[in-house]
């Protein structure tokens, strides 16, 4: 479970993320929708341990900065940052090295389904935007976090990238992971997220939980009526 309790990061005099609380349960998609500028990157930035902040984040009960939560953490952050002399095949042995893990197979498996398999043996310098990108996906997923953050992790991908990441995604959710997914745009997310949270000038403005039984206004509407007129922050 994640945890986020009376969160608060400023840049400066800008009030980036403004006493945002919210949880996302094991087993649960959970997505942040809004405008560029709203504060998504911002509240994902801080989870994965990587600003400071003012409030609390916890990661299964763990400090997010900690050991603990680091070991069940995955971040897939919205720019990939890869090395550019290490090959792909290299990228995941770094990573399981810093978890102390063994070579389970789950790295070739998560490569072949991205369409890296045959790339392999490339440095990070040769790989295009989105081929790094499907990298970086690998990265976050081969030493089998528990928790999970996306900052726009479908922009750049090509269309089987896509559905092998949103099958992903409904594997990681049945096998009791806790996903959350950063996003400015609802087609991508379709009907695979249990609760959203739309942001608007670092504040959640409103949560709807997935319900097919819920006949009044869908997602996209309400995302709508409460963005239409919002500048950027």
């Amino acid at each position: 479970m994640l945890s986020v309790s009376n969160v608060s990061k400023k840049y400066g005099k800008l009030l980036a993320n403004d006493d945002l609380s919210f949880s996302v349960n094991d087993g649960q998609i959970a997505i942040l929708l809004g405008p560029n500028g709203a504060g998504k990157s911002t509240i994902i930035k801080s989870i994965a341990g990587l600003l400071r902040f003012e409030g609390e984040i916890t990661v299964d009960g763990f400090a997010n900065k900690s050991l603990e939560a680091k070991r069940i953490l995955g971040y897939v952050p919205e720019m990939p940052a890869v090395y550019d002399l290490l090959t792909v095949g290299e990228h995941l042995e770094f990573i399981r090295r810093a978890y102390r893990m063994d070579d389970d197979g789950y790295g070739e498996t998560l490569l072949k389904r991205f369409e890296l398999w045959d790339k392999k043996d490339k440095l990070g310098k040769e790989l295009s935007k989105g081929m790094q990108q499907k990298l970086s996906i690998c990265c976050a997923l081969v030493h089998r976090p528990h928790i999970i953050i996306f900052d726009e992790p479908l922009v750049g991908l090509d269309p089987h990238a896509i559905k092998e990441l949103k099958e992903v995604f409904v594997e990681l959710k049945e096998e009791g992971a806790s996903l959350l997914i950063s996003t400015h745009m609802i087609d991508s997310v379709e009907n695979y997220w249990d609760v959203a949270h739309i942001m608007v000038n670092g504040k959640i403005a409103a949560t709807k939980v997935n319900n097919p039984e819920d006949e009044g206004e869908s997602l996209e509407e309400m995302f709508f009526k409460i963005t239409e007129g919002q500048g950027s922050e």
